[in-house]
């Protein structure tokens, strides 16, 4: 921010543990940041914590983050956008029913995939997002600009960001984290029946089972919202994952050496393979794809990005003066350049690209 230049202004809707560490990172990055909470010591402990400037509502912010549950969120967000002409974005871990019920060119969902042990604005940390997956789902109504701020502000909170269609982001969610979440929660549970009499099960409840029962831990109050809110994808990942244990049995039962060592190693593979982290020490590229100038065409091209594992490190859209046209500007991997620039063409755009130096 240059000398003598206004900061710009963020809102946060419920300082919890979300909340007050989006305040945190971006007042660490010069913003004015002000906030409410349906809890008024919350938000006063938010304040005292440092997340924020000021307790107050949205009126007069350039973007204001939703960090509701996701019962309240829809309603949340369409209040902040009739409170003023800023965007809005929220972090709830369901998106298709929020994005369907927010109506506005100035909307865009979000989830960013990162928690922390401890509970509320105490566990809130600055660096909360450093690395952490930020999940963006515009759609064919999502104004172009309004993607590319709401990108570009995540994305300086250290966000790797990518953009999934609402419906696909759901769908995804159930199987990486909804349904763990459940697992974790039923086999903690399982350990713990009648343990007054099998106290040596929880004495010997360890290592291993600590680690994949850690989730369990979590906040219990928002899991009903987001079980009801993303129901139908929760549910057919649980009937395939009962399903796939159904096999497991049966293989145990059968002692079938050989078919449990296969299921063993290639789970045993496919972890080891899962991706750690950003590796920002990467040779860049940009990409030049001319576009029409109407609703839908970044989100239709960033969500094709996430589909074929390209990583965005910046983006924006430069507006022709005439023609209702204009071009989105990417940078990307130097390495991956070749595949996005395939992937585009075979979508009808007609990429341009040149290696930065």
């Amino acid at each position: 921010m240059a000398a003598g230049e206004a900061p710009q202004r963020a809102a946060i809707v419920g300082t919890g543990l979300i909340g007050g560490s989006i305040g945190l990172a971006l007042r660490e990055r010069g913003w004015w940041v002000t906030g409410t909470d349906q809890n008024e010591a919350v938000a006063a402990e938010a304040l005292r914590r440092g997340a924020l400037d000021a307790v107050g509502p949205p009126s007069d912010a350039d973007i204001t983050f939703v960090a509701t549950p996701v019962g309240s969120a829809a309603a949340e967000a369409r209040k902040a956008l009739a409170a003023g002409n800023g965007l809005v974005t929220d972090v709830g871990s369901v998106k298709a029913p929020i994005v369907a019920a927010v109506a506005d060119r100035r909307f865009v969902g979000g989830h960013p995939m990162a928690g922390s042990e401890q509970e509320g604005v105490a566990g809130a940390r600055a660096d909360l997002f450093q690395n952490a997956v930020w999940v963006l789902t515009p759609n064919d109504e999502t104004d172009d600009d309004s993607l590319v701020q709401i990108r570009s502000t995540v994305a300086s909170l250290g966000a790797d960001v990518v953009s999934l269609a609402p419906e696909r982001h759901d769908a995804l969610v159930a199987v990486v984290s909804h349904v763990p979440h459940l697992t974790a929660a039923t086999l903690m549970a399982l350990a713990n029946e009648r343990s007054e009499e099998h106290r040596a099960m929880l004495r010997l409840a360890a290592g291993g089972f600590r680690d994949m029962t850690r989730i369990a831990s979590g906040h219990p109050g928002i899991w009903p919202d987001i079980c009801q809110e993303n129901s139908d994808a929760i549910c057919s990942v649980l009937d395939r994952f009962i399903a796939a244990l159904g096999d497991v049995r049966t293989l145990v039962a059968d002692g079938n050496r050989s078919g449990l060592l296969e299921l063993l190693e290639e789970a045993r593979n496919a972890r080891a393979h899962l991706p750690y982290g950003l590796d920002r020490e990467v040779s860049l590229a940009e990409v030049r794809v001319p576009v029409f100038d109407r609703p839908g065409e970044l989100a239709r091209i960033t969500s094709l990005t996430t589909d074929i594992g390209v990583n965005i490190y910046d983006l924006e859209i430069a507006h022709s003066v005439e023609g209702g046209q204009g071009v989105a500007i990417l940078v990307v991997d130097d390495e991956a350049m070749a595949s996005l620039l395939e992937a585009l063409r075979e979508q009808g755009y007609a990429p341009s690209s040149r290696p930065l130096s």
